[in-house]
């Protein structure tokens, strides 16, 4: 994969939330991020692999914390790096085998870091309020669906 291939063509306010909802959930729940998502203009879904399904109390915790970060109006910057300089910083892991050496890392304020080649808003006051709409626990895997509403 070449930098100069086109970004993935996600939708940016969705896309952000998704990282933010990934930190979210590696802070609250020591998990890793989302192994599997599906990123969609009117709703998503992410996969995390949990030892037991959050509580409703803890859901609704999620959902407090994501949309406080929104609410910080982050910078959302990109930089570009040698594998070797991202490697002490981001997960690798999920990186396919033919990705060149230099990668795209997207910064969400201090709050989260990631190798990244979707589109994403410059400022998290774009992204909406983040809305958590079911969510499901089985063998090891809790999936939330979601979505993000712009205000009018």
């Amino acid at each position: 994969m070449e930098l100069n291939e086109a970004k993935k063509n996600y939708y940016a306010p969705m896309h952000t939330a998704e990282h933010i909802l990934n930190q979210t959930m590696v802070r609250m729940f020591g998990c890793g991020r989302s192994r599997n998502a599906h990123i969609e203009r009117k709703k998503s879904k992410c996969d995390y692999e949990l030892t037991q399904a959050p509580t409703e109390k803890q859901v609704q915790e999620i959902e407090q914390r994501v949309n406080e970060v929104i609410q910080l109006n982050l910078p959302v910057q990109e930089k570009f790096m040698s594998q070797e300089e991202a490697s002490g910083i981001v997960d690798l892991s999920k990186l396919p085998d033919d990705v060149s050496d230099t990668l795209r890392i997207i910064l969400v304020g201090d709050y989260d870091i990631c190798a990244c080649i979707g589109q994403h808003v410059e400022n998290t006051s774009e992204v909406g309020r983040f809305e958590i709409l079911t969510h499901d626990y089985k063998n090891g895997r809790w999936r939330v669906r979601w979505r993000v509403k712009r205000e009018q």
